[in-house]
């Protein structure tokens, strides 16, 4: 399906290098994904190559920035088809993933893949907004990661109230993330985060990438997240 020998070439060169056996469900995950695209709608990307690029690599590039502790608790918000997390769980088996979608269909892939590949991983029908509010879920996870989605002022608030104290948020971004932070900086302080990096590189296939990374210092305050409504009409500034 995918270039085996070609992606754990470009991953080297990132100094990410992995077994074969993780190599080779990477290539199973991209099979799954473009046998099910087929019928059902999951992403716009169809190409062997670019499935390689835009969604595996970007995915792993995850971790040439970013330390994920073993065992670390993590949530993928508006998961989609499992990206950055499906890669990212390939990759690194011990880390307890989380995928949130509101969109069935697309989580029934991932449960069908997560089976396939053998990986455990729990899955999460519900808005992000209301998986906030709940007691059982806020404030619980060490990392919540996002890949695109929204705006970063309305994804701070989305992602942040579930992120521990002392734990990170990484927003996943093209070109635009370096701008979109300093739009959302007011609204990072208000749910209690800090920006602590801010990521640019370049795919093989010449897309510009930013990944923005924030620690969260502080508890976000009981009111947040607001209804989606709210979030849309007004975002934190």
């Amino acid at each position: 399906m995918i270039d085996q020998a070609l992606l754990k070439t470009y991953l080297a060169d990132e100094g990410l290098t992995y077994s074969d056996e993780v190599i080779l469900k990477l290539d199973r995950f991209a099979e799954l994904l473009l046998e099910r695209n087929q019928s059902v709608n999951l992403t716009a990307i169809k190409e062997p190559d670019a499935v390689l690029v835009k969604h595996l690599l970007d995915s792993l590039f995850i971790f040439k920035y970013v330390l994920f502790s073993e065992g670390a608790k993590v949530i993928d918000v508006g998961c989609g088809a499992g990206f950055p997390s499906m890669p990212m769980l390939i990759a690194r088996n011990d880390l307890k993933m989380h995928f949130l979608d509101s969109t069935q269909k697309k989580l029934c892939f991932i449960e069908d893949a997560l089976a396939t590949l053998q990986l455990n991983g729990t899955v999460i029908h519900t808005r992000a907004e209301e998986y906030a509010k709940k007691n059982v879920s806020r404030e619980t996870f060490d990392f919540a990661v996002a890949r695109a989605v929204a705006n970063l002022s309305s994804l701070s608030e989305l992602t942040l109230p579930l992120v521990t104290p002392g734990g990170y948020f990484i927003a996943m971004k093209g070109k635009e993330g370096e701008e979109e932070l300093e739009q959302a900086k007011a609204a990072i302080k208000i749910l209690g985060g800090k920006t602590q990096a801010l990521h640019t590189f370049t795919l093989p296939d010449g897309s510009s990438r930013t990944m923005i990374v924030v620690k969260k210092i502080s508890q976000t305050p009981t009111k947040y997240p607001r209804t989606s409504a709210a979030i849309l009409k007004k975002p934190l500034s």
